[in-house]
């Protein structure tokens, strides 16, 4: 009987450890809290890894509080970024459905000002990518002036192929990497 608890309480303590080796390697100390989370999910509303679900539902993770009206709420219920297919900048049905969630939460909070990221896949030389992204940063701002948001709100910058959020030679990492992602700003929008 002796051993059979000393057995028990090995094994609990090598789960431990193997569940702190893990928190220790993650990049984001968020993605260690969502890692561990009680009962959470970690998986975004996407299926990114770390999202906020990751705290067990309790609003706290990589995005922060998903109370309404934070860059939380904005990301994780509304979306924060649309795909494109290869070489492409055109707004698919899809993504003008995500883009019209975010005009409407943008109106409704007119405080923030906010980046427009546009990115592409490792393919294509570096000029040619940077170059991708912005024209697709900038359909994503046209789209959005359109539906009412202030020019005066948005800035557009492209990171071509130098942020990857998936690194494989396969289409599962490119249509990843083939984005415009609308970061908030904590500031008041001038």
């Amino acid at each position: 009987m002796q051993f059979l608890h000393s057995a028990r309480a090995l094994g609990l303590c090598a789960v431990a450890v193997a569940g702190l080796a893990i928190a220790g390697c993650a990049k984001d100390p968020a993605d260690a809290v969502g890692a561990f989370g009680s009962g959470g999910n970690r998986f975004g509303a996407n299926g990114g890894a770390g999202g906020a679900g990751g705290a067990g539902g309790a609003g706290y993770g990589k995005y922060g509080s998903t109370a309404p009206g934070t860059p939380g709420d904005f990301a994780q219920n509304v979306g924060d970024r649309v795909f494109f297919d290869t070489d492409q900048t055109e707004l698919s049905a899809a993504n003008q459905a995500t883009l019209d969630k975010q005009s409407r939460w943008l109106a409704q909070y007119p405080r923030y000002a906010f980046t427009i990221e546009g990115n592409a896949d490792e393919r294509g030389t570096r000029e040619y990518n940077f170059a991708l992204g912005a024209q697709r940063a900038e359909a994503v701002k046209q789209y959005l002036v359109a539906k009412g948001i202030a020019a005066s709100r948005i800035k557009t910058i492209s990171y071509g192929k130098e942020r990857p959020v998936a690194v494989c030679n396969d289409i599962s990492c490119w249509s990843q990497n083939r984005r415009a992602v609308t970061v908030l700003k904590g500031a008041e929008a001038s």
